[in-house]
């Protein structure tokens, strides 16, 4: 991103914003400035369930105001379930996917008679920047936290199209294999059709691939999915 002229500023917050001229001018917390012609202010999301009287309906929220819910997204009224966004189990998936699921999960349980609980382990995420960063399972601290022993496959790498157009832009994967069952659990994809990518091994990482599946997977030359499947050495365990 910084090659292509990008400005990236961490730890750092936007103190004031004013009209500077026919600018805005930002004022950073380090009292830098910068003037632009329009500032896009990502905050966040927190349920609005202030004004919707659960306290007299005894249905207990968090600090957050997210309705507490159990595995099958019942509230601590037995009667009254609660999905998405307002649920505060999944305060850190806020991803329309997942309120989809639970639907699903309280249909089955209240009206088919087969308490469902959605998993929550294997949820694909992406973040649509450009390139785009996308990935499913934990990530490698999280999986050696859990697991133990991991070997890492990793591949960094100039993708075809970018060797004729003359971009410089490489694309990063990843894949976290458990040392002792050689299941694949995670996959990481940094580069152009990440999400699309990754959606397609979320399938196999939840039907429980093992590394030697993958290997066995036969790959579309040229392409860069192609990587997954014909990564062999590992960068670390």
């Amino acid at each position: 991103m910084r090659a292509r002229g990008i400005d990236l500023r961490f730890s750092t917050e936007v103190a004031r914003l004013e009209r500077a001229g026919g600018s805005l001018r930002a004022t950073l917390l380090d009292g830098t400035t910068i003037d632009t012609d329009v500032v896009l202010i990502a905050v966040g999301r927190f349920p609005t369930t202030t004004d919707l009287g659960l306290e007299l309906a005894g249905v207990a929220v968090d600090a957050s105001g997210a309705i507490v819910i159990d595995q099958h997204c019942r509230s601590t009224v037995p009667h009254i379930f609660a999905i998405g966004d307002c649920a505060g189990r999944t305060r850190a998936m806020d991803l329309t996917p997942i309120a989809i699921a639970e639907a699903m999960a309280v249909v089955d349980t209240v009206f088919r008679g087969r308490p469902t609980a959605v998993d929550y382990t294997n949820v694909p995420t992406a973040v649509f920047s450009d390139p785009c960063l996308a990935c499913v399972g934990p990530t490698e601290d999280q999986a050696r936290a859990l697991l133990g022993a991991v070997d890492v496959y990793r591949s960094s790498f100039l993708p075809l199209k970018n060797t004729l157009s003359g971009r410089r832009q490489r694309t990063l994967m990843k894949l976290l294999v458990d040392a002792a069952t050689d299941r694949v659990v995670g996959a990481h994809m940094l580069g152009p059709e990440a999400a699309e990518i990754i959606q397609g091994l979320a399938i196999a990482i939840t039907a429980g691939a093992t590394k030697a599946q993958f290997d066995a997977t036969i790959a579309i030359h040229p392409t860069a999915a192609e990587e997954f499947v014909t990564m062999r050495t590992r960068s670390g365990s």
